[in-house]
């Protein structure tokens, strides 16, 4: 038994289907279920025993405690995070609460639980924390890429939060031993991504007709990693990264916003011409640069590959056309997270009250 934090969001659900796919050992999946966790997500495995569900907050002690003992999993795995860089500039307090805070409680849950366990249990037990490249900060076009000795220089709210939850998960494996294991990530795509980020919701505006924003001259560059294969590294280093390391996940796919933004309307014009024979990149619409837009993020994975034999199976060139095929094959899923019938339909499954109610999904 393992427990999952946030496995109802974009990389967590993911990792919950794959993992129940590849292994036959069950999940305890706690998600706080807010606007990007989506249980359509999971609807495959509606009936099977080896995943139990439980709406919480990974701040609520009490309910992480009794999972904890109930449940007694081998390892957690934190995904739970707030990560949209617009929202943070706008709400930054939700970051604070859930990246900072949230992970406090979850490591003390979890470093009480531990510190009762038999000493080979005790041994075996692993805390392994998703995190992200943005906590590096900015690389000008000419520097090196991230590597897990770089400084860390976060320049958004998002990203500070959640370079305060990395110092948490180290402090607590100097400090009191718990046997910890961090990942930090470079943008992922794939399937069930919530369309606010830029692949979804390029995909999504341009079906629609509606225009297709770019910050400033698009020129931002990012890293890109298909989705599963950042499931397929997390679960290699559970298995076998050493404790209180980090391991840096990236695509080495380098590429521009802009750049990316075309494909996508290129793989449409392909895969769904519009009827008036017109190409998706006439809907291409410039928007004034966010706040403090870090400019290029860059992983160099080659100590996850050294260590851990670990390498991305997908180019972005095979990973973008399975990502586009799927929104278009899925249009059901992405009508029903644009209007929230999805939230109505946990209340009506649910109920009320259901903050710590545990379904067997």
């Amino acid at each position: 038994m393992i427990l999952v934090t946030g496995g109802a969001g974009f990389i967590g659900g993911n990792f919950v289907l794959d993992w129940l796919a590849q292994s036959g050992e069950s999940v305890v999946n706690v998600d706080k279920l807010t606007y990007a966790g989506n249980l359509e997500t999971l609807t495959s495995l509606d009936g099977n025993p080896g995943h139990i569900f439980v709406q919480a907050d990974i701040g609520d002690r009490a309910v992480i405690d009794r999972l904890l003992v109930t449940h007694r999993p081998r390892a957690v795995v934190n995904f739970a995070a707030e990560s949209h860089v617009d929202r943070s500039i706008h709400g930054p307090e939700d970051f604070i609460q859930t990246n900072v805070l949230g992970t406090f409680r979850l490591l003390e849950a979890v470093r009480h639980y531990w510190s009762g366990l038999s000493a080979p249990d005790k041994e075996a037990f692993r805390f392994l924390h998703v995190s992200t490249d943005e906590v590096y900060g900015s690389l000008s076009s000419t520097d090196p890429a991230f590597t897990e000795t770089n400084r860390y220089e976060p320049n958004s709210p998002y990203s500070a939060s959640k370079a305060a939850s990395d110092h948490l998960v180290r402090a607590w494996h100097h400090t009191y031993g718990l046997p910890v294991v961090t990942t930090n990530c470079s943008n992922n795509y794939g399937p069930y991504h919530f369309p606010e980020k830029l692949i979804p919701l390029m995909i999504v505006n341009a079906l629609a007709g509606k225009p297709l924003p770019v910050y400033g001259d698009g020129m931002q560059i990012r890293d890109w990693l298909y989705v599963k294969d950042h499931c397929s590294a997390i679960r290699r280093v559970l298995e076998a990264g050493r404790l209180g390391e980090t391991y840096n996940v990236g695509g080495w796919n380098e590429k521009p916003n802009i750049e990316i933004v075309r494909t996508v309307c290129a793989l449409l014009d392909e895969l769904r011409p519009k009827a008036d024979g017109t190409s998706y990149a006439t809907q291409i619409t410039y928007v004034t640069d966010r706040p403090g837009h870090d400019r290029r993020y860059a992983i160099d994975a080659r100590k996850l590959e050294a260590e851990l034999g670990w390498k991305p199976a997908e180019t972005f060139e095979t990973g973008i056309r399975k990502t586009v095929q799927w929104y278009l094959d899925n249009p059901n899923w992405v009508a029903n997270v644009q209007s929230g019938a999805y939230r109505e339909w946990v209340g009506k499954q649910y109920g009320g009250g259901t903050q710590g109610a545990e379904r067997a999904a």
